[in-house]
């Protein structure tokens, strides 16, 4: 289905209980040396649960520092190769600075974060058995990547020394699913009753009732305000495509329409179709509304003006829609299933290393307010002097340059090299970014590359809506 497959590229790039694996590398009698062979080489290799595995190895000498990339969510029935960083300039790079990069494919495709936090420190035992322990190893990855590799330190915080979560979901997977089930709630009672919006028997045909409804939806005034209802309840950012200018504060139309194409290009696959996916390894539905107040949640919503805009333009009542939302039956979840989400992952706060995360302005499918609810819960937990979060003026998921990349990169090491934060401020950012030249200073849409300079901004999310953390340990 060329949809979902235009779906996984965007989750990527930027995207069953397993008994302990052991990778199937052998024990070596002594380390080989990763690096200094001329060339860069390339190490593949099989797990126990036969998830595969990529390793890098600079041609020049190794510095000691490897980057575990965690990838982001690949669509069911999609390939699945190991990945080792995000993108190709990027990767050159760091193998160029004496960096050695590793990371795994996962054994399942879908929500697999469950299998990720497994697969991925196997892939540092095989690093470790075939080239021995590196001096510092920094977990980083992109979407769901993002949510693994803050998952990968708060349950194994003794393998890494930093990370870097870059468009992450780190509101967490049971929050995730809480909003979108929000939007979903919104659809079906307004919209389209026919919807399911949880406990989706036939995943596809449920995606292609949304999506007439939805494309009949936006072709009226009143549709379109309810359009951006549901979108608003999940803070979706009315800019979508990367490189073109955001939509004024006030061009309501223009924001709704981006809206649009995020739900009916990116965000709806999630909800209507690939939650099946969820339901069926969590063994039930994880999400739920009873007690939210829709009137409560529109009310701290980045898209409330926009709300009220369109349906007066629309000549609806806002307060009447509301209340339908208010009095409808609730979604109550699987008391289990919600369990599985929490363990897969949700966060407490606890952090024992400097993290770093990035995002840009305007992603319709991981929103910055992941790093709102992620910065809460550090901060609860007394740790937020770890923590930095810098931002990407840019539409787009895991929207970034590969100068950005590199940059956050360096803020990183520098952070672990002298102790402290260096300036984050988006000037000197910007400087350093563009300090590495025009063949990192791109953005690639489709086959083109285009000439792209920096995005840093000063930023911050608004509170993110429905949150869900583990218990805060001090």
């Amino acid at each position: 289905m060329n949809r979902t497959h235009r779906v996984a590229g965007i989750a990527f790039s930027a995207a069953l209980l397993i008994a302990a694996l052991t990778p199937a590398v052998p024990a070596l009698a002594s380390t080989q040396t990763c690096g200094n062979s001329g060339a860069v080489t390339s190490l593949t290799g099989t797990l126990a649960d036969k998830a595969t595995y990529q390793i890098e190895c600079p041609a020049g000498p190794w510095n000691g520092t490897l980057f575990l990339y965690s990838h982001g969510y690949v669509v069911p029935g999609s390939p699945n190769p190991a990945h080792d960083v995000g993108d190709p300039v990027t990767g050159t790079w760091l193998l160029g600075h004496g960096f050695a990069l590793a990371g795994s494919s996962y054994a399942t495709t879908g929500w697999a974060i469950q299998q990720a936090l497994v697969d991925q420190p196997a892939t540092l035992d095989a690093f470790d058995q075939t080239y021995g322990t590196p001096t510092r190893t920094i977990a980083w990855g992109h979407s769901l990547g993002g949510i693994i590799t803050a998952g990968l330190i708060q349950r194994y915080p003794k393998l890494f020394s930093a990370a870097l979560p870059m468009c992450g979901v780190l509101a967490g997977g049971v929050a995730t699913w809480n909003t979108a089930l929000d939007a979903e709630f919104a659809f079906q009672r307004l919209i389209d009753p026919s919807v399911q919006i949880v406990n989706i028997t036939d995943p596809t045909a449920n995606l292609n009732g949304a999506e007439v409804a939805a494309a009949v939806a936006q072709g009226t005034p009143q549709g379109r305000a309810r359009l951006a209802l549901a979108a608003a309840l999940g803070d979706t950012p009315g800019w979508f495509t990367p490189l073109s200018p955001e939509p004024a504060p006030n061009d309501f139309a223009g924001q709704e329409a981006n809206q649009y194409q995020w739900e009916s290009q990116v965000d709806f696959p999630f909800t209507f179709a690939f939650r099946a996916e969820l339901e069926l390894r969590a063994g039930g539905n994880p999400s739920w509304n009873t007690g939210v107040n829709y009137v409560s949640d529109l009310a701290h919503s980045a898209d409330l003006r926009e709300v009220l805009a369109l349906y007066k333009a629309a000549g609806l009542s806002l307060s009447a829609d509301l209340q339908t939302l208010n009095h409808a039956k609730r979604v109550s979840a699987v008391p289990s299933a919600v369990n599985y989400l929490a363990d897969n992952i949700a966060f407490n706060g606890k952090l024992s290393m400097p993290v770093l995360t990035m995002h840009t302005t305007g992603d319709g499918l991981v929103v910055s307010q992941n790093e709102q609810a992620y910065r809460s819960v550090v901060n609860k937990a007394g740790n937020g002097r770890l923590l930095a979060q810098i931002f990407v003026h840019r539409a787009g998921h895991c929207a970034f340059t590969p100068a950005e990349t590199i940059t956050a990169v360096q803020t990183l090491l520098n952070r672990l090299n002298t102790g402290r934060w260096g300036p984050l401020d988006p000037a000197t950012l910007n400087s350093q970014a563009t300090a590495l030249g025009s063949g990192y200073n791109i953005f690639a849409i489709g086959s083109n590359i285009y000439p792209t300079p920096p995005a840093f901004l000063r930023f911050r999310p608004t509170q993110y809506l429905r949150p869900f953390d583990l218990p805060v340990h001090h």
